[in-house]
């Protein structure tokens, strides 16, 4: 009889050829789906677009994705563990500002990069430790902290609101800048990151543990697996991980601007992973579901500013396509009695 970590771990998407042979719970691969509509879109865009097919429009397509889908794979480790994580864009934004400014302040880069990551590991431990230990549902806890954080870089910790990219940095300022025969650093980053997820859940022990959680997390302590721990360790990652698409960011636009928080950029992170076929109830999905879901919202939105459609209007089409994908997932993964008792997402 297998246990509950080993059962999860034969189900779960060890390969690209896995994800895609399917293994949903009910035979419904969501991500088969998305990966036609995605080419689909792709083929029509180049067919009708002028441009969009041509190398430049290509380069700035994944340019611009490329921390999204940064941001996503954060994200996905909480969601596979039945969690999310609200306060990924303060994690990105208030920590590297921190590293612009201790660094322009002549403190030098490694102390800087260190205090930056120190307060990233703070953030993800405050979220996970309130969600596994006090048990408050991680939707209430990542916003708070989130508002919290964002509150705190914008009323005492920075002099201004954008914090510029200073001198001192430009040793690393290639992480956001430049291109290596003409693929841009940034999405290299998106790249060695996403190998980097993609070894943590499907070659570690605690990656395993995660999935297990999130499949079947009272089954899971049955085996003697402390949750707890697990829990706090999803949050601690997803909030490095920000921190450094956070970095890349301030590389590539020389600035943080600390408001980013008030956007809506947080619902684009949930987006590509709920589109790329992560359920919300945990326990299944990886890296490459977030890889074509980043693809994809970022062809959709490539395509509507060729055709010059209204930044409101591409907001719209956002909110459809999130609330059409949130609908797909209760269809194709629905939440569990344990889900709902937990009350999270």
């Amino acid at each position: 009889m297998k246990t509950p970590v080993e059962g999860q771990t034969a189900g779960r998407p060890a390969s690209v050829a896995a994800l895609l042979s399917g293994s949903g719970k009910t035979g419904f691969d969501q991500l088969k789906i998305v990966t036609l509509l995605f080419i689909v879109i792709f083929v029509i865009y180049s067919l009708v677009l002028p441009g969009f097919f041509s190398l430049g429009n290509l380069l700035t397509l994944m340019r611009t994705v490329a921390v999204l889908g940064i941001l996503g794979l954060g994200m996905a480790i909480v969601v596979i563990g039945r969690g999310i994580d609200l306060s990924m864009i303060a994690s990105l934004a208030v920590p590297s500002a921190l590293v612009l400014m201790l660094a322009s302040k002549g403190y030098g880069v490694a102390p800087a990069l260190a205090a930056g990551l120190l307060m990233a590991v703070a953030i993800g431990a405050l979220n996970g430790v309130l969600v596994a230990y006090a048990e408050i549902p991680s939707l209430f806890t990542t916003l708070a902290v989130g508002i919290g954080v964002a509150g705190i870089g914008q009323i005492g910790l920075f002099d201004y609101e954008i914090v510029s990219w200073p001198a001192q940095l430009d040793v690393i300022a290639w992480i956001g800048r430049g291109s290596i025969l003409g693929i841009p650093y940034s999405v290299l980053a998106f790249a060695v990151v996403a190998v980097l997820v993609g070894i943590f859940l499907n070659r570690t022990r605690p990656g395993m543990f995660v999935y297990a959680s999130g499949d079947n997390p009272g089954a899971t302590r049955l085996t003697g697996i402390s949750l707890r721990p697990v829990l706090v360790m999803q949050y601690i990652i997803a909030s490095c991980v920000a921190f450094f698409a956070g970095m890349v960011l301030a590389a590539s636009s020389a600035s943080m601007d600390t408001r980013i928080f008030n956007l809506t950029w947080i619902y684009d992170v949930i987006l590509v992973v709920v589109l790329g076929g992560i359920g919300l109830s945990g326990g299944r999905g990886g890296v490459v579901n977030v890889i074509i879901g980043t693809l994809l919202i970022g062809t959709i939105m490539n395509g509507l500013t060729i055709m010059n459609v209204s930044f409101e209007m591409q907001n719209l089409v956002r909110g459809l396509v999130l609330l059409l994908a949130v609908l797909a997932d209760s269809i194709i993964n629905p939440r569990n009695e344990e889900t709902s008792q937990q009350g999270d997402i």
